[in-house]
Formats: C-alpha cells, structure tokens, sequence
C-alpha cells in the first residue's frame, strides 16, 4: 500500500550525520559501525532505496536547526545566525536530491496529485522520486519573520514553532510558558501565507494559545497519546479532542520512548521491552476511538530522528517494515478505506482541502 510518513529529519541526517542516504541502508550502517560521535551509528533505519521498497512515495521533511543559550543541556547552535546556515544547507541538500532526481518538491494541490497519480499508475516505483512537504521542525533559526518571508520562497509550508526546552518563539517539550510576543506575530504571518501550523512539541501552554491565535490548518506530524504513555511529549485527550475540532491529523510516532511507558533513553533496549511494531495500534486505536472514526491518524514516523534501531520497535529492520501496519490493522478490525486514510489517505485529503 502507498504510505505518507509526515516526519522525517532527512536533510539533518544528510547535512549533519553525513549520511548518504541514496545508498543502500546496510551500506551506510557498515560506513558508521567504527564511529561513536551519536548513539545511533550504525543503527539508521532510512534510506530512499528502504523508502522506496516501502512504497513510501510522499513525506513530510523537514529542516531543523535549534538555538541554544550558553547554559543549555541540550545540543544546538550558539547563534539564530548559525541556525539559520544550518537550515539553509539542509534546504540545499533537498535541492541536490531534486536535481539527482531523488525527490521532488510539493508545494500545490495540483503538484500533490500529479505526484501521486505518478506513483499510483507506475509499473515500479524503483526509481521513482520521492515526493517531499518542507516543514521546520522549531523556529529558532528564523532571526526575524524575513526569513519566513524567504523559507516561504523556497517552499517551506509547514511550521512547529518549538522543539525541546525553551525556543525563542515557543517553549517545546519538557518546558513550560506561555507564547512570546515573537510566536505570536510567527502565528499571525504564518496565518497570512496560508501556511501550516504542526503542533507537535508545543508545551501544553504554547499549545492551548497556539490554537487561540493561529486560524490556519493544524496538523500534528508526529505524536502520540498521553493516556498510554504518560509524559508532557504526548497529547492528552482533551489536546486531542481540540486538534480533531479543527479537523486535524495527528502522525503517529516509532521513537520507543513514545510508545511505551517506563522507557529510559540510552539505557531501555527494545529486546527488553518486548517493545514491537504492533504496540502503535494502540495510540492508533485511542485516537479513533475518540474521533468515532479513522479520519484523523497518520503516520509520522521520525525514524533516524536522532536514534535508530536502539530506540525504535524490535522488529523494525527498516523504515520498510512501516508495511506491516497494514495487517495488524486488518487484524484489529479496521476495514481496508479506513486502513488507507492512516497509511496515506487522511494526510493527502487534509493538503488537498487546505491548498485549494
């Protein structure tokens, strides 16, 4: 079945882990079995060959470049300017693959269904390029909102304001505060340019002032449920309830730690855990429950999301093995249109009604 995976941190594995990932996904783990700079070497799970094998023809990608104060725990860049480079040769990578013929950019509903009648019709989707969305993942590299005016131009149409911890124009995962003047004014343009808000790692705050504000489409590209997985990352019911009343999809996320309480990262192992593809059903089936229906969920892997086969399911070799969602949904019950909406189908009717 056609999958649209609506997160992947492509270009941030390309530009930063300096990983080729036209290569085959077994090349590129024997390439990085000797080095120790990220936990993840030598454990990747993404490359266009998998994705293709996968048929996973269209995805959201993103560009990511956090900023960082002298004290902060977590990695990042020590200036908005570095940040903004940083995101800036992402979008050259993604450049460099549509010259290749790797992948093509989406921007319009009629570059939406063009591609997907491409994919859809073809005898082999071997060398088919992979059709991308550009979103950025946190919008600390914006310096002012001239550059969204620029990141627009290029293509960009899709915006999380946060990340993790403390951003300039929201608070992200593990932090709390309420919206600066600048992420409001960030909402109000993005609102402007018809553009997308993704509400995944907005603080609960930043979450509830974010949908007062902003009058655009909202989607969430890669969460799951709090009622399963107890932390401030997932979405509590009442999130969920107020993203479905704005006719939003949320993509449902293979980071272990999301998936199953109790993990700890970097020393959890999925063979421990018994941790396996199968457990998403359960966010999945949460979520539909809620909405009385199957209109609402999607996938948003973010496989290779700074981890790889440590913190991802145990019987997850590849981000191919997304595939076998589509029975362990048949085996729930779920029927085969309803199986499509979450494999790609919801993804595509919400671009297609919001880019008319």
């Amino acid at each position: 079945m056609f999958l649209f995976d609506a997160h992947l941190d492509l270009s941030m594995n390309a530009v930063e882990w300096n990983r080729d990932l036209t290569q085959d996904l077994y090349a590129i783990r024997d390439r990085e079995k000797n080095l120790t700079d990220k936990p993840d070497r030598g454990k990747g799970v993404v490359s266009f060959p998998e994705m293709r094998k996968g048929n996973i023809g269209m995805c959201v990608a993103t560009q990511i470049a956090r900023f960082v104060k002298p004290d902060s725990k977590i990695p990042g860049w020590n200036s908005q300017a570095q940040a903004w480079a940083q995101t800036q040769a992402q979008v050259a990578w993604y450049k460099a693959m549509e010259e290749a013929g790797e992948m093509v950019q989406i921007t319009t509903s009629d570059g939406l269904n063009a591609h997907l009648k491409r994919w859809q019709e073809a005898e082999s989707t071997e060398n088919l390029p992979i059709g991308y969305i550009l979103s950025l993942e946190g919008a600390d590299s914006f310096i002012s909102l001239k550059n969204l005016e620029i990141a627009y131009g290029y293509g960009l149409r899709a915006i999380g304001p946060a990340h993790y911890g403390p951003g300039v124009y929201a608070y992200g995962t593990d932090s709390d505060a309420p919206l600066a003047q600048k992420g409001k004014d960030l909402l109000v343009e993005m609102d402007k340019l018809n553009m997308i808000l993704d509400a995944t790692h907005l603080c609960d705050t930043a979450f509830w002032e974010a949908l007062a504000i902003f009058k655009g489409p909202v989607w969430a590209s890669h969460n799951l449920v709090r009622a399963i997985t107890p932390h401030n990352r997932q979405f509590s019911d009442e999130m969920i309830k107020a993203l479905l009343e704005r006719g939003a999809v949320i993509g449902m996320a293979f980071d272990a730690w999301m998936m199953i309480p109790g993990w700890e990262r970097g020393k959890t192992t999925p063979e421990e855990t018994g941790l396996k593809i199968s457990h998403i059903v359960q966010h999945i089936d949460h979520i539909c429950q809620i909405a009385g229906n199957a209109n609402h969920v999607g996938i948003g892997s973010d496989l290779d999301g700074a981890y790889g086969k440590e913190q991802s399911p145990g019987d997850l070799d590849s981000i191919a093995d997304l595939q076998t969602i589509t029975s362990l949904l048949a085996d729930r019950g779920y029927s085969e249109a309803d199986i499509e909406k979450i494999m790609w189908n919801n993804w595509v009717d919400f671009l297609q009604k919001n880019w008319k």
